[in-house]
């Protein structure tokens, strides 16, 4: 042990040698001969330690280097009508290769080539013509080729590839995003969704992708609305209300509210933990990724059913402005815009954006003579990207969000849809801020993130509490959270062919506290509950939360066509109830605790593994199988009541079993995906609700089985003519509920039996641009008696439009056929309360791009 620690100390102390022997005012690679350490003089025959090449860190990359190489000897650039040519001179022909794009930048990779240019070993062109921000072509580290990359400035642009006498000729036609047609989609989709870039169609996960040009022309600015563009996940948002939205994934929703999420949502690597906290308007989005299935290796507590990461578009080199306006029925405004620009160019970048809407009310309250659950509010974002050298990145994110609702009613399901009669005008008011810091390096050796992250969110609550014209009181809640988080990851870097691999370690500090929780009697509180005006029954608690894990994942090339997929992660968990009060208070006689409990603990932790194995008959066709293992943490009950028992609640376990099908056919003009999934889950946790108050009170555990698959189609059968399409399937039942055999094999609460979504899209060169699109969904039930339910429906979506040069101006439809459906419902004395879903509402946009 001794010796070692000396070789690495000698080995330490000569790389400190090597590096104290680059010159100090040296700057682009040349000496300064004025001083004693840049005098080559002294030291000839030892290089400078940016001279030192690194030997090769793969066995593939060395194969390549060895195998002979196509040199480019020439780069030339042409302007035309449509745009630019691009002539890759070179010594002998190589087969076309396979483009992809990446935010606004089209990319090839050319493996069996190296530039060779008399002049320099990259090529680079700043703005060669309208609409190219620049065209850099550059050999690869490790010898691994060539890459040509042609970045746009509101889009990526199109590139046609053919083979000339010479070479290869690139014809590119630069795309605004306004006008841009379904040749995004025909390129690769490259996705982060296991932590590194990968085209979509490699990677073995059902997952949906939601572009920035998809998203802005279905006009997607909630979760609900990538729901509506996903197999096997919706959200049921009731009239907008930002309150609470309930969602299902593959059958698993978030019912029981009082533990974890069942999916795993991040915006920007931000986590959030509460599905109170996700209503919030989704502005300059880059893209959506839903993955589906447990992803609990990388993603760790909270990704039992999948994971959604939100992605904003980044700061760029280039100066942007995007603004969107729309009007609608119930006075309803919203505006969106963002603005980007370099401050130091080719170094320094910032990036604003924000949305602000209004409207009033869905409801008619006929006691007050007024419309209610009006809303108001927004969000900004500010983003700050700094590139000090071509290894590192840094980038800073922080973001505010204000939402306030005036009331959130709910209706008894048997009456008038979209009118109220209640004395109490109540509020929601949501407000959360969050900030990020990620610094990236990578060289040809290795990748390193850190990603920090803190969030704060507060959501204060009032309603009717008997849902009546008479002064029973009011309900009445008040929540805040605060979570920490710190990940480092290091793994292979992006030219690595052959292994792919990754280790990280993740730590979240989280505080959930209710500030309060429960009822204000009012005046006639004495006639409806038998208790004088004043009196308050009211719940206090801080819960408290530590999570640590370590995790890895390494994907392995056994051959061309053939990898392997394994990955760990080890997890522990810590839970405390450091204080809950339970204080009834009556007016003239004083309060007293009915309930009180300190330092509840509750430890636990896991090993999440996932295996998995893809097949490549083609670049176009690929099939795969994986088996994962997912669990949402036990915890501490933060509405226990006056028994021991129901302080605490055990950890919800799975595994997934998944074999899918990933395949274009026709050039690329159709493509479809498949997966089947069989997901049997242990300890389903399972929210009981008091009788009496109709409060969550315990969670207990039940045992659930899951089997689905889902289907995802999209063509091109006329050029600018795009359909999209598919559907999900989920048959997820009770297989074991305690004490209630006859629950066995009722449906889970809020677990649609099927989803189906249907896009059909044209956009013509003249400018003309119509879309259509409905979403439906199957029987789904609110409780596990399933006697409360919602019956099959669809809902019609409808846009038409005229886009011209950097602008555009649509009309639209939500709901066009004012379907009436309801997304929740909850037993309330002898009759049955809910919410409704958004009616039709008509409106108009405009947008512009600069």
């Amino acid at each position: 042990m001794n010796s070692l620690k000396v070789q690495k100390a000698l080995l330490l102390a000569g790389v400190a040698g090597l590096m104290m022997m680059q010159p100090v005012g040296a700057e682009g690679g040349e000496p300064n001969q004025n001083t004693l350490s840049g005098d080559r003089s002294l030291a000839t025959d030892t290089p400078y330690l940016r001279e030192i090449k690194l030997p090769f860190t793969t066995v593939e990359s060395w194969r390549l280097a060895q195998s002979p190489r196509i040199a480019i000897v020439g780069v030339q650039l042409e302007a035309t009508e449509t745009g630019l040519d691009i002539l890759l001179e070179t010594s002998d022909e190589f087969s076309t290769p396979t483009p992809s794009v990446m935010d606004n930048t089209w990319m090839a990779d050319l493996p069996n080539a190296v530039l060779n240019l008399p002049e320099a070993d990259i090529f680079q062109a700043t703005e060669p013509a309208p609409g190219i921000v620049r065209v850099t072509v550059a050999n690869q580290p490790e010898a691994a080729g060539v890459r040509i990359e042609i970045t746009g400035v509101d889009a990526p642009p199109m590139a046609s590839i053919s083979t000339i006498e010479q070479g290869l000729r690139l014809s590119v036609t630069p795309e605004f995003a306004d006008h841009a047609d379904s040749g995004e989609d025909a390129l690769r989709i490259i996705v982060t969704a296991q932590r590194t870039e990968e085209d979509v169609r490699e990677v073995p996960i059902s997952i949906t992708v939601l572009t920035n040009q998809h998203i802005e022309d279905a006009d997607i600015d909630r979760f609900r609305g990538v729901a509506d563009n996903t197999p096997n996940y919706t959200v049921f948002d009731a009239t907008g209300s930002r309150f609470f939205d309930y969602y299902s994934l593959r059958g698993l929703s978030n019912f029981n509210f009082a533990s974890r999420e069942a999916v795993g949502f991040f915006i920007d690597d931000v986590p959030y933990d509460y599905g109170g906290f996700l209503n919030q308007n989704l502005t300059d989005i880059e893209r959506v990724e839903v993955l589906r299935g447990p992803q609990s290796t990388l993603y760790g507590r909270s990704a039992q059913a999948g994971a959604i990461n939100v992605i904003t578009r980044r700061p760029s080199n280039q100066f942007e402005f995007n603004g969107t306006t729309s009007y609608s029925s119930f006075e309803n405004f919203e505006f969106q815009g963002s603005l980007s620009a370099p401050l130091v160019e080719d170094q320094l970048f910032f990036r604003l954006s924000g949305s602000y809407s209004s409207r009033t009310g869905y409801y008619e309250n006929t006691f007050l003579n007024r419309r209610t659950d009006s809303e108001t509010g927004g969000n900004f974002r500010g983003q700050i990207l700094w590139t000090p050298q071509a290894e590192w990145e840094i980038f800073f994110n922080a973001s505010v969000d204000d939402y306030f609702t005036d009331d959130v009613p709910l209706i008894a399901i048997d009456s008038e849809p979209f009118e109220i009669a209640q004395d109490t005008r109540g509020f929601n008011d949501l407000t959360s801020n969050a900030q990020s810091l990620r610094i990236a390096y990578s060289d040809t050796n290795l990748r390193f993130t850190s990603i920090t992250t803190r969030r704060h969110s507060n959501q204060s609550l009032v309603s009717d509490l008997d849902q009546s014209t008479l002064n029973g009181g009011t309900f009445t809640n008040e929540f805040t959270s605060q979570v920490f988080s710190q990940e480092f990851r290091l793994q292979s870097p992006e030219t690595t062919n052959k292994l792919q691999w990754l280790l990280g370690t993740y730590y979240e500090s989280r505080s959930f506290n209710t500030e309060r929780d429960g009822f204000n009697f009012g005046t006639d509180a004495l006639l409806l509950f038998g208790l004088t005006e004043g009196t308050t029954n009211l719940r206090f608690a801080d819960v408290d939360e530590d999570l640590f894990a370590v995790f890895g994942q390494a994907s392995y090339d056994l051959t061309d066509a053939l990898t392997v997929t394994a990955g760990l992660r080890y997890e522990t968990i810590t839970s405390r109830l450091d204080s809950y009060e339970r204080i009834f208070s009556i007016p003239g006689f004083g309060s007293q605790t009915l309930v009180s409990f300190d330092d509840v603990e509750q430890n636990g932790d896991i090993l999440l593994p996932r295996m998995a194995i893809e097949y490549r008959f083609n670049p176009d066709v690929m099939v795969y199988g994986s088996i994962s293992r997912g669990y949402r943490p036990g915890g501490v009950n933060f509405r226990p009541e006056n028994d021991e028992n129901t302080l605490t609640f055990d950890p919800e376990r799975s595994w997934n079993f998944e074999v899918g099908l990933k395949s274009a056919w026709l050039e690329d003009r159709l493509g479809l995906n498949v997966a089947i999934f069989h997901n049997p889950v242990n300890d389903y946790q399972v929210l009981t609700f008091d009788p009496i108050t109709t409060l969550a009170d315990n969670i207990i555990n039940a045992d659930a089985s899951i089997t689905g698959f889902e289907v995802e189609a999209r063509a091109t059968p006329l050029d600018g003519f795009d359909i999209t399409a598919g559907f999900g399937l989920a048959n997820a039942d009770f297989t074991n509920y305690p004490d209630r055999t006859d629950l066995e094999g009722n449906a889970l609460p809020f677990a649609p039996e099927f989803t189906y979504n249907l896009g059909l899209q044209y956009r013509d060169p003249s400018g003309i641009f119509g879309r259509i699109e409905l979403a439906g969904l199957g029987t789904t039930f609110f409780d596990e008696d399933n006697t409360l339910k919602q019956d099959p429906y669809v809902i019609v979506n409808a846009r038409l439009g005229y886009e011209f040069d950097q602008y555009g101006i649509y009309v639209f439809a939500h709901n066009l056929f004012d379907t009436e459906y309801t997304t929740s419902q909850f037993p309330f004395g002898d009759t049955v309360i809910g919410g409704y879903g958004i009616p039709a509402t008509f409106g108009v946009q405009f947008r512009a791009k600069f």
